[in-house]
């Protein structure tokens, strides 16, 4: 299988490097390097500046599939192109997307569920980089077991779309989003995947929306809780109950070109590794070694197995398997990362004053981050169910 890329590929990855050495100076320079996994807090006001000026640039959108008179503000981008742009942006390590939910998970939804007036309202403000969303999906009692959902919505005979009341959780930029996209119950009395709907909620509701950040053990408060009490719901996409067909959909595309930019950060991180492993002299234990050039090998397996599978539709457990890859991959790393110095990973550069903050260094956090990548975005155990019942037949198991 030939995964290189084409000379209309290398012309676009030459523009795609010049904009981002051109544009990516002075205060936008401040972001490099911020706002990654377990550090979303990082430079928001700067990343959300870089947003509108990857939107002026038209980097935002790239193979939007349009109505043919640029509707939606994109510019035209074959799938490898899409990739090729992708890893340019994370090799600079450009500041991380603020823009990232709305663009790669809610507009392909809308391309491929949508009404042709919500794709007119909603995907050209995304593709200015102006409107930020989150995603409302895990709730206390439904993380993994999505099916489990218990935010309801009502009809709002007076304001028309719905009224919504509920609790999501782990909900990423919340603090900073203009919209969210809700799964909810729509149908009083439904269990499971039925009577779900996908709602396009405003956060911009004093009174009916809270967010309350959620602190980790990593120090770091990404993530949040979001409570809506009577929120009103512009609307709902792909029709009244079908939302659990339009989340699943959703998640699919989430493991799409993302994973590949993903693996850029990855192989950076592992780099760090491998060197602070040489500088200590742990590559002189042959098993740390073993495990260090298995982590190498395993991050270009997931790369060949995520173009191999780019763009299909046909594996239906392809999203799950590469789920399985990284997270496993990723927490593997973190264990390394802090193996690797022996003692002193457990100690931080703390500053031993009286009431001083403990403070953590970058090997830490991502040890500490990653114990969560087998978790979140659908756990190990429910992306086996998966490919077990969905792809290899089994029966499911009993509940």
């Amino acid at each position: 299988m030939d995964f290189t890329f084409g000379p209309d590929d290398a012309a676009f990855r030459e523009e795609a490097r010049s904009w981002l050495a051109a544009h990516l100076v002075d205060a936008y320079a401040a972001g490099i390097g911020t706002g990654g996994p377990g550090s979303e807090h990082e430079g928001i006001a700067v990343r959300r500046a870089w947003e509108r000026e990857l939107g002026r640039g038209g980097w935002i959108g790239l193979g939007w599939e349009g109505e043919g008179d640029g509707t939606y503000g994109n510019r035209t981008a074959t799938l490898t192109q899409q990739v090729v742009w992708a890893e340019e942006y994370a090799r600079l390590r450009a500041p991380a997307r603020v823009g990232h939910i709305g663009e790669n998970l809610l507009a392909p939804t809308l391309i491929a569920h949508g009404s042709p007036e919500q794709r007119r309202r909603f995907l050209p403000p995304i593709a200015r980089g102006e409107a930020l969303w989150c995603q409302g999906y895990s709730e206390p009692g439904a993380g993994s077991d999505l099916a489990g959902v218990r935010t309801a919505a009502v009809r709002d005979p007076e304001r028309g779309g719905y009224r919504v009341t509920g609790q999501k959780i782990w909900t990423s930029l919340a603090r900073d989003a203009d919209w969210c996209f809700v799964l909810a119950r729509t149908e009083p009395g439904s269990r499971r995947h039925q009577g779900l709907s996908f709602l396009l909620v405003p956060m911009d509701q004093q009174g009916r929306i809270e967010v309350r950040p959620i602190r980790q053990m990593s120090g770091t408060s990404e993530f949040n809780e979001v409570f809506l009490d009577g929120a009103h719901a512009a609307e709902v996409v792909g029709g009244e109950g079908n939302g659990w067909a339009v989340a699943m959909g959703l998640l699919a595309l989430e493991r799409g070109v993302s994973t590949l930019v993903q693996q850029i950060g990855f192989a950076a991180e592992l780099d760090r590794v491998v060197r602070a492993a040489v500088d200590s002299g742990a590559t002189d234990d042959p098993v740390l070694r073993e495990r260090l050039v298995r982590q190498w090998a395993e991050l270009r397996t997931m790369r060949w197995n995520a173009l191999r599978t780019l763009g299909t539709t046909a594996d239906p457990g392809a999203p799950s398997v590469a789920k399985l890859l990284w997270g496993g991959w990723h927490k593997r790393l973190g264990e390394l990362a802090v193996q690797i110095r022996g003692a002193a990973g457990a100690v931080g550069p703390h500053d031993w004053s009286p009431g001083a903050p403990y403070e953590i260094d970058e090997a830490q956090r991502l040890f500490l981050f990653t114990r969560s990548d087998t978790i979140y975005g659908g756990s190990d155990e429910i992306q086996r169910n998966i490919i077990a019942e969905r792809v290899l037949g089994l029966p499911r198991e009993p509940r």
